[in-house]
């Protein structure tokens, strides 16, 4: 007979509890094998695609795209046994609910990180075929009992809707999703004109990347007491080194940026400031220090912004760091960065001067204890041996949670990190 297995919505990242669906690459009536992706999601880190763990027949789609979902929540059904006897037809005439997948190690699939999980075989249900409407409410005074499946029973439930006051748009009345789901509506707001008559606002749900970014930005804000110091520099020397070794065989074919050397500087500076680089942990009430840069790096994507990682950055050279972030920073805006890349950060640069833009105060991000902001570098008046001359001057800002790092520790590596910059040869004393 048919085995009906639903396929939840998994954890795939760490602390992930819920994702929006973007789209489904299958349908109603669709085979599908083992491993194949069925759907995409986007969490709060990145777009992902899933694999399901079963051979089958997809027999139902639970969720629309553009729906977020929380994490367990089944969002497919699938039958495994699609060439067995038929089953007992249910009440509405409805395939029978869903199993829970059996008592089994379901291993680890793409897009699913590292974990593994074990679901529990479900207590067998009588194969008895069971009267009509068994699965019905109890019905209302006036005798009427509402036909709907058991999904979307549950999302009336979920909704708030009152089922005894929908006429279903189904089969014998029955009633489906799209139509609790335009119960659930709210009546639309009457457009805001002009005295032109344009319309003068534009709504848009609050979702995914926006929504865990403003979460994280609250959250910091509210709770690491920000510090932000600010350095004007001549850059000079370091775009006249960049010039250089862009012409040499080890820079071949690699983008040299500015970006490159301030995350070199950061690499440097840390070594002698490495309160930058640690954490306030409010639970155990300690501070942790650690010997790695997981060096983040906020990029402006179509989705929003995200702030993907350079694992490891203290061990690559500028050569090695320069390839990273072009590769991190293409892979980001195609919005293909892998979960894992969007967590663990220890320090973050945020470069404002892409957009023409001098300075600025930036949150930290959380779980870190600083962040450096890059101006735009222009030619500027400057002061060189009591001359006044045209100079390539840049400002950078460092905002730093005063919990962990003090007014001299944040004053001394931003120097630092400012000497490296206006001097690069200062790189040998650190």
């Amino acid at each position: 007979m048919p085995n009906y297995k639903q396929f939840p919505l998994a954890d795939t990242a760490e602390g992930l509890t819920e994702a929006e669906i973007l789209s489904w690459r299958v349908q109603p009536g669709d085979e599908v094998t083992v491993n194949q992706i069925v759907v995409e999601i986007e969490t709060a880190k990145a777009a992902v695609e899933l694999p399901i763990p079963w051979a089958g027949v997809i027999t139902e789609l639970h969720v629309e795209p553009g729906q977020t979902v929380e994490v367990g929540t089944p969002i497919l059904t699938v039958d495994t046994d699609p060439g067995g006897a038929p089953a007992a037809p249910s009440g509405n005439g409805s395939a029978p609910a869903a199993e829970a997948p059996a008592e089994e190690e379901m291993k680890p699939l793409v897009g699913y990180g590292s974990k593994t999980t074990v679901a529990k075989r479900r207590a067998r249900k009588d194969t008895t075929p069971a009267p009509v409407a068994t699965a019905a409410p109890a019905p209302a005074p006036g005798g009427y009992v509402p036909l709907a499946k058991p999904p979307v029973r549950k999302l009336a439930k979920d909704l708030g809707v009152d089922l005894h006051a929908l006429a279903g748009t189904a089969g014998g009345g029955v009633i489906t999703r799209e139509d609790v789901q335009r119960a659930a509506a709210p009546a639309p707001a009457e457009p805001v004109e002009s005295i032109s008559g344009v319309l003068d606002e534009r709504r848009v749900p609050i979702r995914s990347v926006r929504k865990a970014t403003a979460k994280a930005m609250v959250q910091s804000a509210f709770t690491a007491p920000h510090v932000t110091e600010f350095l004007t520099l001549d850059v000079t020397p370091m775009m006249e080194l960049r010039d250089k070794l862009k012409k040499t065989p080890a820079f071949a074919g690699i983008k040299l940026t500015p970006l490159a050397f301030a995350a070199k500087a950061v690499c440097l500076a840390v070594k002698r400031t490495p309160d930058v680089n640690a954490l306030w942990d409010e639970d155990a009430q300690e501070i942790i220090y650690k010997n790695y840069v997981h060096l983040g790096i906020a990029a402006a994507t179509p989705r929003g912004l995200i702030v993907p990682k350079v694992r490891n950055a203290e061990r690559q050279s500028l050569a090695e760091l320069a390839g990273s972030l072009e590769q991190l920073t293409n892979t980001a805006r195609e919005g293909k960065t892998p979960p894992e890349d969007m967590v663990g950060g220890t320090f973050t640069i945020t470069n404002v001067g892409v957009f023409g833009v001098d300075t600025g105060t930036p949150i930290i991000t959380p779980g870190e204890s600083a962040i450096l902001a890059l101006g735009a570098i222009r030619d500027t008046p400057w002061v060189v041996d009591g001359e006044i001359v045209v100079r390539k001057v840049m400002q950078l800002s460092l905002s730093f949670d005063h919990r962990v790092i003090d007014g001299q520790q944040g004053s001394q590596f931003l120097a630092d990190v400012g000497a490296l910059l206006s001097d690069p040869a200062t790189a040998f004393l650190f």
